[in-house]
């Protein structure tokens, strides 16, 4: 039995959010909380498995909150934020928390029970989740640098990278310590729709890379990470010499949209021998279909730890097929990358 906090300031939200959560059976809402410090005394009363939790609350608001929490009695925590804290929402998981969904509607919203299937599979998802390594992402805001020269480069035309739970902090500190790199990256992060491009946007400010939400048709150009859009698929194919994005759109035999297998077929299509692909944080198997192909074609694949890794389902199913070179944890992933770029 996982056993549920519900925090909201609206008391809808906490009835409609507390019954999907219990109708199914192996889930049990042991208390709800009007705002943070509420929250606080129920997670000391019934210290829970998880927790759903509201940004925008009075007298102590959500960041208020995930930072009491990481610092005293960690718990896993799925954001469920409106659309005024969409923006809120990368902040509130470098805090901490280990996912997000969206409320569809205001903040009192009447369709929560759209979001019934994404609630449910999060929260189950936490029993997972490995806290020491959430608690290491947890920094304060860092400090941009002055963007260096490109280099590296001669060995790979392009980077693929895939993600999912736990994977925008991840993405967030790769880009952050690796050095702007003569290639093209591509990312394919399990993400709705239009928080890719506010993640985009995010680590373009934080980051000395030029960040963007992939555009249909566009050519890749080095030094620019491209984020697949939520809700679409996102490929690289080739014409001549340039390297191009293709969206598709998703189609109801697909589980992910971006999905990793997607990029990293189509990427290997596109690039052969020149590819190096990375499987990153996630729940789930999404990459490990066509980690193989990345390797029979003669591209270099990573894959990050279990000793990083906020869940390690994406990077594990990719390491058990074989086709997985090097298992890194995830600060040593960038000098591998500069180093498997740079090779002459």
């Amino acid at each position: 039995m996982i056993r549920a906090i519900v925090i909201d300031d609206s008391a809808y939200n906490r009835v409609t959010l507390s019954r999907l959560l219990e109708k199914q059976g192996d889930i049990r809402v042991v208390a709800t909380a009007v705002n943070g410090e509420d929250g606080i005394k129920q997670v000391l009363k019934h210290k829970p498995d998880v927790i759903t939790l509201d940004l925008e609350m009075p007298l102590l608001d959500g960041f208020a909150f995930l930072r009491w929490l990481m610092a005293n009695r960690p718990t896993p925590v799925v954001v469920v934020s409106s659309r005024a804290s969409d923006r809120s929402v990368f902040k509130a998981l470098e805090f901490g928390a280990v996912d997000f969904i969206a409320k569809p509607g205001g903040r009192v919203s009447s369709k929560l029970e759209e979001i019934e299937r994404d609630l449910i599979a999060k929260v189950r998802q936490c029993t997972e989740v490995k806290l020491d390594n959430v608690r290491t992402r947890i920094v304060e805001e860092p400090k941009v640098e002055e963007p260096k020269p490109m280099v590296g480069g001669r060995a790979v035309d392009l980077i693929a990278i895939g993600s999912s739970t736990g994977g925008p902090p991840a993405l967030q500190l790769l880009f952050q310590k690796l050095p702007l790199m003569r290639v093209p990256i591509v990312v394919a992060q399990h993400m709705p729709p239009t928080f890719t491009r506010l993640f985009a946007e995010r680590v373009d400010r934080l980051t000395q890379y030029k960040v963007k939400e992939a555009e249909h048709g566009e050519a890749l150009v080095p030094g620019v990470v491209y984020i697949g859009p939520g809700g679409r698929q996102t490929e690289v194919v080739r014409n001549g010499e340039v390297l191009r994005i293709r969206l598709a759109e998703k189609t109801s035999d697909d589980l992910y949209a971006p999905s990793v297998n997607r990029l990293f077929d189509t990427a290997s299509d596109a690039c052969a021998d020149r590819l190096l692909a990375i499987v990153l944080t996630g729940m789930g198997d999404d990459g490990s279909q066509a980690i193989r192909k990345v390797a029979a074609r003669g591209g270099r694949t990573l894959a990050e730890s279990a000793e990083t890794a906020i869940i390690f389902g994406m990077p594990a199913e990719a390491i058990r097929t074989g086709a997985v070179q090097r298992v890194l944890a995830l600060p040593d992933i960038p000098e591998a990358v500069f180093e498997i770029c740079s090779a002459s």
